[in-house]
């Protein structure tokens, strides 16, 4: 699995945004926008013959000192340092600027890889103005216009062939899981917790742990890496620009774990920005252990343990297959307990269930509680199958898709959690047409 990044650079109102938009956007052979991040329109997923990578759009870089020019600025800068390709993007229309010179000797010292795109050629007629942008000596200028989709595919397949074949820390061998919270929750104590070391800067600061730390461990004969994350702020305060880019370093974290430890703080309790977090998860199909911190600081008697679980699943009714452990990472308190659970969530992440036997907990399911009707039509199930493990994704054959309504999809969902646990890990049920 590749892991590449790239960073789409460049003064202001050159049309970075709307390249994003629709290197992003393009639902034929381009992957949507993930889910959560980008949101926030700096980093998206893409794909393209086949390969994957992120893209993250930066704000315009100037000269002139213009009012936010240094946040930008410094935007720009960790997004360069984030990435292995940079797209340059000139604009057709006002030729080759001072801006873009001092744009380019930038990019120039970076030793990163760098393909210079020309927006705005909208037509033939503005075509004989490319050559003009040879002389900012980044090599070929790639005539594109993000309005009228012309050159993308040509702009694509410069990104795609300017990747190095570089593999991702993917630990095939070992269970991997990410520690992922709000800024503040605890996490860089649960890791060295968890690891009984200090090898993780600990800190009160919110926002200590600016990048993603791996750190292989073995225990009991079973090989693990944890991986501690930045926090991840929710959407309109993440105030620094460098706040964005641990969000994108987090994101990654996530993707290429096995199981997420998502912390909350017991001392706060759960808060709306929590529930935000866990979105980030969720949306990439995870395995998810709640891990409720600071259990020491927590003026508890014999009933609030229940309490506060029964407050978690009311306010996370979409978590409610995700087991809840109570510690304290400052006094190494229930910490140990965490990997059984690791190990079992990881174990159902995996998990397959014969043909025969999926279709014995369907077919009961459909006997015991019959799907309703919808405009004088009824669902009906004939057959099922698991079509995928990490997160465990069914395909159920109907009649017609658009009969199973989410109320049935989450009561199948029930079934087979009965049948099978499935335990900390999402659900995935699919309709499809019978033949």
């Amino acid at each position: 699995m590749l892991s590449n990044t790239v960073a789409i650079v460049g003064r202001p109102n050159v049309g970075k945004s709307t390249i994003f938009n629709r290197m992003i956007g393009e639902r034929v052979s381009i992957v949507d926008e993930t889910a959560g991040v980008t949101r926030d329109r700096i980093y998206g997923k893409c794909q393209w013959l086949t390969k994957e990578f992120s893209i993250i759009d930066t704000g315009g870089i100037q000269i002139q000192d213009q009012p936010f020019q240094k946040e930008i600025q410094a935007q720009v800068d960790i997004a360069i340092e984030e990435a292995d390709t940079i797209i340059m993007l000139c604009n057709i229309r006002d030729g080759v600027t001072s801006d873009d010179q001092y744009i380019a000797k930038l990019l120039k010292k970076t030793n990163k890889k760098v393909l210079l795109a020309v927006n705005k050629v909208d037509d033939i007629s503005f075509i004989d103005g490319i050559y003009d942008f040879y002389s900012l000596g980044l090599g070929d200028p790639i005539a594109v216009s993000a309005t009228q989709a012309i050159g993308i595919g040509d702009l694509m397949d410069a990104i795609i062939n300017s990747f190095d074949q570089k593999e991702i820390n993917s630990y095939d061998s070992m269970i991997s899981f990410a520690v992922i919270g709000r800024p503040n929750v605890g996490k860089s104590s649960l890791v060295n917790a968890i690891l009984n070391q200090e090898r993780v800067i600990v800190s009160n600061i919110e926002g200590t742990t600016r990048d993603a730390i791996d750190t292989p461990f073995e225990r009991e004969g079973k090989s693990y890496v944890v991986i501690d994350t930045a926090g991840i702020r929710k959407k309109g305060k993440i105030y620094e620009n460098i706040e964005k880019y641990s969000l994108l370093r987090a994101m990654k974290a996530i993707d290429r774990s096995n199981v997420v430890l998502f912390v909350l703080d017991g001392s706060v309790g759960l808060t709306e920005q929590d529930k935000h977090v866990a979105g980030y998860a969720i949306e990439a199909g995870k395995g998810i252990i709640i891990v409720y911190n600071k259990w020491d600081l927590v003026d508890k008697d014999h009933t609030t343990m229940d309490k506060i679980t029964k407050h978690i699943r009311t306010q996370l009714p979409y978590l409610d297959y995700a087991p809840i452990v109570f510690v304290s990472a400052l006094n190494k308190q229930r910490v140990q307990n965490l990997f059984p659970l690791i190990d079992e969530v990881y174990d159902y992440s995996k998990f397959r269930v014969s043909t025969s036997l999926l279709n014995e907990v369907i077919s009961d399911a459909q006997i015991t509680t019959p799907p309703p009707t919808h405009n004088g039509k009824r669902l009906k199930i004939n057959f099922a199958s698991q079509i995928k493990v990490a997160p465990p994704t069914f395909a159920v054959f109907v009649n017609d898709e658009n009969l199973l309504h989410f109320s049935y999809s989450r009561y199948l969902e029930n079934k087979l959690r009965e049948a099978f646990e499935f335990t900390g890990n999402p659900i995935k049920i699919i309709a499809r047409k019978k033949n």
